[in-house]
This record gives structure tokens, C-alpha cells and sequence, in this order.
């Protein structure tokens, strides 16, 4: 009973710091919801649509504006530029104006008719992956059907039938499944990464910034009188409050994008509920650990925002693991934000059983239950360190 009434004395005293100082609020309340708002409202068509692409049609004949038609229509590409020559386009593509360029040579129609067999170029920049890449994948597309098209009308004028025509434009039938995520939005993996990735680089900076204002203000030792000098009391008090809070944001965020905007997850609820507990724990564990190994406000944050950034791109969100080198490979193990997404993956998104990635489980247990080697060295530098600007 003397532990409980402790840690809930401890815990009132933390909620009153968290309600005289804005930063707090602003971190906890105000800036996840502002997250929260800009990612699903930046990503919610899915996939970027209306990509401005610009066409040079040298032939000007009926298939190369058939061509030009079905591209237009497609969903991610728009036609906003005909240009009259290869310069300008090139320069509205160094200009920004466009992602790509399609160039129909004059003779095509003439040569698709006579199956010779001519060439349309594409260009399209790489200098945004993202939309080049839609842009090269719908102009190749194009490029495909009208071949297809036009082997069509050959074999259809020779008396071949509809199964022979199949058979000769497609001899293999590809049978394709996007499993957990079949309509390919952005939404559904972007906004599931980078909001949780930084809301924990926020639980981590808010906890390497608690500790680090008790030793600016000298409140340390009243800090630890209040648990009759036991540390231990002393963290599970002082972060119990940051705990509750992080975990009702982390629940609202779920339900918004589970509930509201009915995000894919396979798992269930029970496997969301652990994967929030883990991700708040483990985020204020880490914080706690930077400032045990460096008690400066100053250095334990910047350990903690350099390290919560760069999990963004080492946790295999964007760029995989698997194709990184080696020493990178081994070092993503040591950020939080890689285990929180492997477990939502499997066992969120796609409804697999914990056991697949139980090692990433036991990993995000072990950086919740890192502070405990660092207490000693917190409470030492409560007690005896002189706070440096």
C-alpha cells in the first residue's frame, strides 16, 4: 500500500507539471492530432492521381490519338502538355512541369498496320520515385495495348476466333493478388508507419525531456523524497501519467483509421492493443535509457529525436531490410520503431500468429525494460549533478 500511494502521489504531481507546461500538451494533444489529419487527409485517394504528363505526336494519325485518349483516361496519369518537339519537352520535364513525355514518331500507324514493328519512346524522370515510377508503369501500359490492339484487328481480319486471338496476344493468363492491401494505397502503409513512428519519437523525446527538467529546475530530490529515494517508484510514478495519455492518443488514432476509415486489419483488436501498449512502453523506455547513458537534457533529446528519425528509414517501411547491407541489417535491430512495424505487418495487417515474429516481440519488451539499467545512474544524477546549459 505504501508503493501505491506513492506511485499515485507521484503520478498527481506529474499531471500537475504536464498542466502548468504547454510543451507537453502541445506534444501530446496537439501535434498527433495535427499528424493524424495531415497524413490521412494528404493520402486519402490511395495513390497519387492526375500525374501531369505531356505527349509529342509526331504521326498525328487516328492510333496515336486513340493512344493518347487511353491515356488520359488512365487513373494516375493526365495529359496536360502536347508539345511541338522533343526540345520542349525535355525542358518542361527539367522544369518540373511534367513527370514524363510520350514520343509517337511520325509512321507509326503505318508501320503497326504493315507489322513492322515501330517503336514509341517514353522518358520520365526518377527524380521523384514515386511518380515516376506510376508514370513509366502507365506508359508502358499504353504501349502494350496498343500492340494489342492492333494484333487484334489483324487476326480478327484472318477469321481467327476470339479464343485464338487469346490465345496469341496473352499465351500466358497471369492470375495476380495483392494480399492485405489488393486496392495499392499509400494510405493503408504510409500513414501506418510514419504516424506511430512519430508519435514515438515524441514519447521518447517528452521522456529524456522530463527527467532532464527536474535536474534544470533542481526538483530531483524533492522528485525522490517523495518515494523515499527509491527510483523505481519514482520512474513508475512519474511516467504512469505519460503512459495513460500516449496510450488514449495511440487508441484514438486506431479507432479513427480502423473504425472511420476502415483500414485493412486482419489480426483483430486483441493484436492492436498489444502493439500499443509495446509501442508507448518501449518509446518511453528508450527515452528514459538515453538520459540514464547521457544525463543532459540537451543530449539525451537530441540522442533521442536522431535515433526515433533515422527508425523511420531503417525500419523497412520504404526500402527493405532484406535489400540493405549487411552491417545496416544488423543495426535496424537496435531501433524501436522496426519491431513495432514488423508486428503490425504480421500480425496486424495481415492476421498472421505473433510466433512468426516473436523475436520482434521479445525486442520491444527489451527496450521497455531498458531503463533498468540505468537507474542507478538517473538517480545519481538527480541527487548530485550540476545542471549545464
Amino acid at each position: 500500500m505504501k508503493y501505491i500511494s506513492q506511485i499515485l502521489d507521484l503520478g498527481l504531481r506529474e499531471l500537475d507539471i504536464l498542466r502548468r507546461n504547454r510543451i507537453y500538451g502541445f506534444c501530446m494533444l496537439v501535434f498527433p492530432l495535427l499528424l493524424v489529419v495531415f497524413f490521412t487527409t494528404m493520402l486519402s485517394d490511395g495513390i497519387p492521381q492526375n500525374l501531369p504528363i505531356g505527349v509529342v505526336d509526331q504521326d498525328n494519325s487516328a492510333t496515336s490519338r486513340g493512344l493518347i485518349r487511353n491515356l488520359d483516361a488512365m487513373q494516375s496519369s493526365r495529359v496536360v502538355y502536347r508539345f511541338a518537339n522533343v526540345t520542349e519537352a525535355r525542358s518542361a520535364m527539367q522544369e518540373g512541369k511534367v513527370y514524363a513525355y510520350l514520343l509517337i514518331p511520325e509512321g507509326t500507324a503505318a508501320k503497326l498496320l504493315a507489322g513492322r514493328q515501330p517503336e514509341i519512346l517514353y522518358y520520365y524522370t526518377m527524380t521523384c520515385m514515386t511518380a515516376g515510377g506510376m508514370a513509366s508503369k502507365d506508359l508502358k501500359t499504353i504501349g502494350m495495348l496498343g500492340s494489342a490492339a492492333v494484333g487484334q484487328a489483324m487476326l480478327s481480319a484472318k477469321g481467327a476466333s476470339k479464343e485464338q486471338i487469346k490465345a496469341a496476344l496473352q499465351p500466358v493468363s497471369i492470375d495476380a493478388h495483392m494480399i492485405a492491401n489488393p486496392q495499392g494505397s499509400y494510405n493503408y502503409t504510409l500513414t501506418t508507419v510514419f504516424v506511430p513512428g512519430i508519435l514515438m519519437l515524441f514519447m521518447a523525446l517528452l521522456a529524456s525531456y522530463s527527467l532532464g527538467m527536474e535536474m534544470k529546475f533542481d526538483t530531483g530530490k524533492e522528485w525522490l523524497a517523495r518515494a523515499d529515494g527509491n527510483i523505481v517508484v519514482a520512474i513508475v510514478g512519474k511516467y504512469m501519467i505519460h503512459a495513460l495519455v500516449f496510450l488514449l492518443v495511440m487508441f484514438a488514432y486506431q479507432y479513427y483509421i480502423f473504425r472511420v476509415l476502415h483500414f485493412p486489419h486482419f489480426g483483430g483488436v486483441w493484436n492492436i492493443v498489444r502493439l500499443t501498449f509495446l509501442q508507448v512502453l518501449g518509446s518511453l523506455g528508450f527515452g528514459i535509457f538515453t538520459f540514464g547513458l547521457m544525463p543532459s537534457l540537451r543530449m539525451s533529446m537530441s540522442i533521442s529525436s536522431l535515433w526515433s528519425v533515422l527508425g523511420l528509414s531503417m525500419c523497412g517501411s520504404a526500402f527493405p531490410v532484406a535489400g540493405m547491407d549487411t552491417p545496416l541489417q544488423a543495426m535496424s535491430w537496435l531501433f524501436p520503431l522496426r519491431h513495432s512495424w514488423m508486428l503490425y505487418q504480421t500480425t496486424v495487417l495481415n492476421g498472421f500468429p505473433v510466433i512468426d515474429v516473436w523475436f520482434h516481440l521479445v525486442a520491444l519488451i527489451a527496450f521497455t525494460l531498458l531503463p533498468w539499467f540505468v537507474l542507478r545512474k538517473v538517480k545519481n544524477a538527480m541527487l548530485n549533478y550540476v545542471y549545464i546549459p
